[in-house]
């Protein structure tokens, strides 16, 4: 039986895979996290080897998350455990059934998220954003632009919003970190371009919180004071984590973990929008 909210958290990403065992009572990371080299091609077969190794190296000579599911991130497009878009991976990942392979390969259970969509829930749940209700974005400034919505806990999956058009530009072409270094934009400048882009979501999703992560979450204080919008914009705090911790959390929503005498609280869970939560909510939308 699973140790009760003790649940593997991977992190896949273009250079490295990295991973722990997460205590999703307190959202915390048990003991070092494990990171390891992504294999190039980065095709299905050698990533989840990969993942395998890495699974058996964290449960290794411990009993915390030794039969617990696993929650991955993929950085890409992620339908029902099957990879849509391959991001920085081999294209041999799009239309790949990632849970069910993975599941086979290191013989238990795969819950697979989108990787911006983990850090969202996580940083929703446990960072900026904790007993927060109701909508709330979490924007990733980086390479491009990573985005998720959730709405009271749940995540609603594969929301690009990176890709909107912004003045008859891609978002993020003009509004991510890269895009600030390579105009040489300082931070006041920048800020002017990043008011335009939250501003543009704040009307869309009228949200109760915009949490900003990414490297440059820890330049806050250059350009926030700079920003004018009725939504209060705050920095992440769980920063590299949490991939890891918002893949746990998916883990945790698994069937195979709740029939095993795990049933995650609202405070260690949050399942991603399904079609029956939208139904739920339709009285409430009518009104």
């Amino acid at each position: 039986m699973t140790d009760a909210g003790h649940f593997i958290g991977v992190d896949i990403g273009g250079t490295g895979v990295k991973g722990g065992v997460v205590d999703l009572e307190k959202g915390e990371i048990l003991g070092a996290c494990v990171r390891l080299a992504t294999p190039q091609p980065a095709d299905p077969e050698s990533v989840g080897d990969v993942v395998r190794q890495l699974v058996e190296e964290l449960t290794a000579g411990s009993d915390a998350g030794r039969d617990s599911s696993v929650g991955v991130t993929f950085p890409g497009i992620v339908q029902q455990g099957t990879s849509r878009s391959a991001a920085n991976m081999d294209r041999t990942f799009i239309d790949f059934d990632i849970a069910t392979d993975f599941s086979d390969r290191i013989r238990r259970p795969v819950a697979v998220l989108n990787d911006a969509d983990a850090a969202g829930l996580a940083e929703a749940r446990y960072g900026a954003g904790s007993g927060t209700r109701g909508t709330v974005l979490v924007i990733t400034l980086g390479a491009g632009i990573g985005s998720a919505l959730i709405f009271d806990g749940n995540v609603v999956p594969n929301v690009e919003l990176g890709h909107i058009s912004i003045d008859g530009h891609d978002a993020e072409t003009k509004a991510s970190a890269v895009a600030r270094e390579r105009d040489g934009l300082g931070w006041q400048e920048y800020s002017v371009r990043l008011q335009r882009y939250l501003s543009e979501l704040e009307f869309m999703f009228s949200p109760e919180l915009i949490i900003l992560g990414g490297g440059i979450s820890q330049r806050a204080d250059e350009y926030l004071p700079h920003l004018n919008l009725r939504t209060p914009v705050v920095p992440a705090k769980l920063r590299n984590e949490a991939g890891i911790v918002g893949a746990a959390i998916q883990a945790a929503s698994t069937r195979a973990d709740r029939t095993a005498g795990y049933e995650p609280s609202i405070s260690a869970a949050a399942p991603i929008w399904t079609s029956e939560l939208a139904e739920s909510l339709q009285p409430a939308l009518k009104t």
